[in-house]
């Protein structure tokens, strides 16, 4: 604390125990009967409701008696204190009518504190009532806050709030027609829509007509769309769904994979909540500073290479907070130590605190605010030390060696745990697998894999461990496997379409993506994803850049998520404020 905060505390403090005592007080607050004892001063450094009531030329200066109205008296004594001491106790009691109060009275450091109470308690189950309860107050940073949120929780919005039910038609259509609504299939919109006018069917089935085109029929399976849509009552029992239906027909059989799908809305996929970034790798027989986001709602590739990144491969990136991280690997001259982070709000690169130790085929995990990044090679030999980066330290903290060493593994985190499999420890590709715990700051070893596994991929889906593909010592592999670390066991999942190391890994919109890597005889631009319910591999559309020793992350919840994405013209702007 600076000598001019000490200073207002004490005159603060000097102030109240004055107000307290009732000395030298010149102003008296009436509010529902009851009287508070105050300094015209001290309310009017807080509030210009007070600075105008005390300096109109129609009040004397003589005046002490000021009745408040639309205000109780508990409110008004915090509001009090508040003036004084600058802190207020706010609860989930008491923050409706303190935040009404202090926005009428106009004492904005309440109003902020409120703001903030509530944005720590948004959830699915209250966001929409904190976003129509900002339409009356002076928070606009709270209303888009609780918007986006409404649009990122959907799916578990529309099937469980109450709130949802109490929404007006119009508020309704402002959410259902947002390209950046968050829904991984169109049916989710569709039984919202159903559970809705279902609330209250007499008053609300005629909007039917209004709620069906915002919702883009052409993306859902053509048998849900007969068997669900077309054929449901609601649907069938109003005369203007027909041409509605009739569109999205055509739209369904006219589907192709051109741009004009961007163009209908009932064909234009919705903005993902997050997308796969594909950057570096080796390709052409040189590191290569290419970047590329996968859309996977429109199955779709966007190159954001940018020129300020040197070309790097055998590296690790990780994302969190709005920041990709690219850590360590080869630039075909030296093995790097070296850390740099891109910021995709700004899309700026910027250095931060290096390694302690160069890796190349470094192993990168995120867990907890954290990057760890793991075993390697430093250009002389196979490394077992890891490492902890702290981004608001910008610092690096050496962790405890690992049991193995091992470069070309491959590390993820699930229930708390970082995992490292696989890999190469200068003489053999390795099956053995171990794990992290930082509450103990000790690794494990956990049982081996079913192969050998060098240049791997290690992910987190569905509660599992999963190993797919890499090098055995005599090929690459297909083949894949999961860990479950309820029963200690390793089991055999499907292969995936090609053989591949090297190769990014990601899980997004719970599906597991492979980008990429070595065939054994050629870099590759291939991509697959895999979904468990499925229980098969699928194609999915190939990088544009052909490449291996990428390295991947899945990047959520971006305020300019549209600039990695698809394009999709202009998203309209949120009800009542700006995007």
């Amino acid at each position: 604390m600076n000598e001019r905060d000490k200073a207002s505390n004490s005159s603060g403090s000097v102030f109240n125990e004055l107000r307290l005592e009732g000395k030298l007080c010149d102003a008296v607050l009436r509010v529902d009967g009851v009287e508070f004892n105050a300094h015209k001063i001290i309310l009017c450094s807080c509030s210009s409701y007070f600075r105008t009531l005390f300096s109109q030329g129609w009040t004397s200066q003589e005046q002490r008696l000021y009745n408040i109205p639309g205000v109780s008296a508990d409110t008004m004594r915090l509001l009090i204190e508040y003036a004084y001491t600058r802190s207020v106790p706010v609860t989930e009691e008491n923050v409706e009518q303190l935040l009404a109060a202090a926005d009428q009275l106009r004492v904005m450091g309440v109003v902020r504190t409120c703001c903030a109470f509530l944005e720590e308690q948004l959830c699915p189950k209250n966001c929409i009532g904190i976003w129509k309860f900002m339409d009356t107050y002076r928070c606009p940073d709270l209303r888009h806050k609780a918007f986006r949120f409404i649009l990122r929780h959907f799916e578990e919005i529309a099937v469980a709030s109450e709130e949802f039910l109490a929404l007006s038609l119009q508020q309704l259509v402002d959410i259902l027609e947002r390209d950046d609504l968050n829904v991984k299939q169109e049916s989710t919109v569709f039984e919202a829509v159903l559970r809705w006018i279902g609330h209250s069917p007499e008053e609300r089935k005629g909007h039917i007509a209004v709620l069906l085109p915002k919702v883009r029929l052409a993306l859902m399976t053509t048998d849900y769309f007969i068997n669900n849509v077309k054929k449901s009552a609601l649907v069938k029992g109003n005369r203007e769904c027909k041409a509605i239906i009739i569109n999205a027909l055509k739209s369904i059989y006219e589907l192709t994979n051109s741009d004009s799908i961007f163009q209908n809305p009932l064909t234009r996929p919705r903005l993902p909540h997050g997308v796969v970034l594909a950057i570096g790798g080796w390709s052409g027989g040189s590191p290569t500073n290419a970047m590329e986001a996968y859309d996977p709602r429109a199955d779709r590739w966007v190159n954001f290479t940018s020129d300020e990144e040197s070309p790097r491969g055998y590296h690790g990136v990780a994302f969190l907070s709005g920041v990709v991280y690219c850590i360590g690997g080869y630039n075909s001259v030296e093995h790097l130590n070296s850390v740099r982070k891109f910021d995709l709000s700004t899309r700026t690169w910027h250095e931060v605190a290096p390694m302690h130790t160069r890796r190349c085929y470094v192993s990168v995990a995120v867990l907890h605010g954290y990057i760890y990044a793991m075993g390697g090679y430093n250009g002389h030999v196979r490394l077992n030390t890891a490492e902890r980066y702290d981004p608001k330290t910008n610092q690096w903290t050496v962790l405890p060696p690992m049991h193995k060493e091992r470069s070309d593994a491959s590390a993820t985190t699930l229930y708390g745990k970082v995992y490292i499999c696989g890999g190469f420890n200068g003489n053999q590709c390795l099956a053995t697998a171990e794990r992290y715990d930082p509450e103990t700051n000790q690794w494990t070893l956990i049982p081996d894999m079913r192969s050998r596994r060098s240049g791997v991929g290690i992910i987190a889906y569905r509660e599992r461990v999963y190993a797919v593909g890499g090098f055995d010592s005599t090929s690459r592999l297909r083949s894949a496997e999961a860990y479950d670390p309820l029963t200690n066991t390793w089991s055999a999942v499907p292969s995936m379409l090609r053989s591949r190391s090297n190769f990014g890994i990601e899980v997004v919109d719970d599906q597991l993506f492979v980008v990429g890597g070595f065939s054994g005889i050629t870099t590759s631009f291939y991509v697959e994803c895999y979904h468990e319910n499925a229980g098969e591999w699928f194609e999915a559309e190939d990088m544009e850049i052909s490449r291996s020793a990428l390295s991947c992350c899945v990047a959520h919840g971006l305020p300019n998520m549209a600039e990695y994405a698809v394009p999709r013209g202009a998203l309209p702007l949120p009800p009542g404020g700006s995007v």
